[in-house]
């Protein structure tokens, strides 16, 4: 079993998620059933079919989240200390080309969102900061092509 490395923040986001699936949407899926079957014929009962549809869904995500927390290894970025770049550090790098400012936290597969600036540990921006300090130049193959950053700051929070 391969480890998920994770932040105690992506821990208890995740253990929130599982939580509201249990609490919240299990019950709301077994009423809508319940009132579904009411309907009459299940073989023609389209309210009945979505129901057990999302029913699925649901148990299959739950099932995917505890299987991510028994595997998860928590890394506690708040001490972590350096000025190297490696999983849980905040980047602020700017783009060579564009002098554009981006500031990103590697963090865990699941819980990388690009609109948070959290990025996961295996994309291609953080696997090419990795090991890299302040002031480096790091080259990043993207699917749109080769782009140039240069590291201004690394910190761990």
């Amino acid at each position: 079993m391969e480890k998920v490395p994770m932040t105690a923040e992506g821990y208890a986001a995740l253990e929130a998620e599982i939580k509201h699936l249990k609490a919240v949407e299990r019950p709301r899926i077994i009423k809508a059933i319940a009132e579904a079957r009411t309907h009459g014929d299940l073989s023609e009962n389209a309210e009945y079919h979505a129901a057990k549809d999302q029913q699925g869904i649901t148990e299959a995500r739950v099932a995917d989240l505890e299987d991510k927390l028994s595997r998860a290894d928590i890394i506690d970025t708040s001490k972590l200390k350096g000025d190297q770049i490696m999983f849980g550090a905040t980047v602020t790098l700017v783009d060579e080309d564009t002098d554009d400012k981006v500031k990103y936290r590697i963090v865990g597969e699941i819980e990388a969102n690009v609109k948070q600036g959290k990025i996961s540990i295996t994309s291609p921006i953080a696997r090419a900061l990795l090991g890299k300090r302040k002031k480096d130049i790091v080259e990043v193959s993207t699917p749109g092509g080769g782009k140039s950053y240069q590291v201004l700051k690394v910190e761990y929070k």
